[in-house]
């Protein structure tokens, strides 16, 4: 199956190298014009995932009619932010084929997640979104790891499923679109609380306690907001909690250790600047999100004045103690 990947990240070069070994005819498209001399000339994006060697039959282009012409699958593995810039280019070639969106997160100003992002740009139902607690650098490597894959359209699940499911990569399907989307989104901002915990150097029970009020707190939050609760005992609910919130590679858990830590000002800045903290972002995004449709959060809530308003750590405190 021709399948094009839109995005040449570590989790985009991760996936190539599943669907190669699925015996897919893949394409790469990247609108970075460095990312692309990078892999065209050492066959390796260098300044992500160093150690994979992108293997010679996976064409690289920056041409998006190039890239979308005869695939049967789209998977969509960029940042959230360029989300909306990329459908609008892929608008003037895209020909109804199935889409997978690989790409975890919601859109800062309409605090849209990205199905319906590409719903109200592309116009098709037949799109899949694929979540689950896998780290790019071991997804290389071969080993037994699980994703959740979502739509209301099953052809667009069984391709999905097809295309990326093999004896170390487990596919569980599911309806339930919204709590897969809302969970890989919403993990990384308790990724952050979760460091702060660790930063205040309270111990593994503490954590544990911190860990399962937010488990809970988050699975009604769910609900509430159309998704079911089931979807939380998933490989894209806790499994991708349980990654996230535990992991010294996540980058959202260091961020709220240094949090924790009380660390500078100046060095969480540059630590901001330097690094892809998307937690830190989401976090403001789902604060909007649940103060405009009156589902306020507690956790959400404290997190956002420790973090934007510089509320002492005390908040944190006194949710651990109630």
């Amino acid at each position: 199956m021709n399948v094009t990947i839109l995005g040449t990240g570590a989790y985009g070069l991760a996936l190539s190298n599943v669907l190669l070994k699925n015996n897919c005819n893949i394409t790469m498209w990247t609108a970075l014009e460095n990312e692309y001399n990078m892999i065209k000339k050492y066959r390796c994006n260098r300044m992500v995932l160093p150690s994979y060697k992108i293997n010679n039959k996976i064409n690289i282009t920056m041409d998006m009619k190039e890239a979308l012409s005869d695939c049967k699958l789209i998977i969509i593995a960029i940042p959230v932010v360029f989300l909306r810039s990329t459908l609008m280019e892929v608008k003037k070639y895209y020909k109804d084929v199935h889409i997978c969106v690989a790409s975890k997160g919601i859109e800062q100003n309409s605090c849209m997640f990205p199905v319906d992002i590409i719903k109200n740009i592309l116009n098709t139902n037949k799109i899949g979104i694929i979540s689950g607690g896998t780290f790019a650098i071991d997804m290389i490597r071969d080993i037994p790891m699980g994703l959740v894959a979502a739509s209301k359209n099953m052809n667009t699940l069984k391709i999905i499923k097809k295309c990326l499911s093999n004896d170390w990569l487990k596919i569980e399907t599911s309806k339930d679109v919204l709590g897969t989307e809302f969970w890989g989104s919403i993990k990384n901002i308790i990724a952050i609380g979760c460091g702060i915990v660790d930063g205040m150097n309270y111990p593994e029970s503490t954590k544990s306690l911190f860990f399962t009020k937010c488990f809970k707190s988050i699975t009604d939050l769910v609900y509430e907001f159309g998704g079911n609760k089931s979807s939380s005992i998933t490989y894209a609910g806790i499994g991708d909690l349980y990654l996230t919130c535990t992991s010294i590679k996540s980058r959202n858990y260091t961020f709220g250790k240094m949090i924790g830590g009380k660390m500078d000002k100046q060095y969480l800045n540059e630590y901001l600047d330097t690094t892809t903290v998307e937690g830190y972002y989401t976090l403001k995004s789902f604060y909007i999100l649940t103060h405009k449709k009156r589902k306020k959060n507690t956790i959400i809530d404290i997190l956002y004045e420790i973090i934007y308003n510089n509320s002492d750590l005390k908040l944190l405190d006194n949710y651990l103690r109630k």
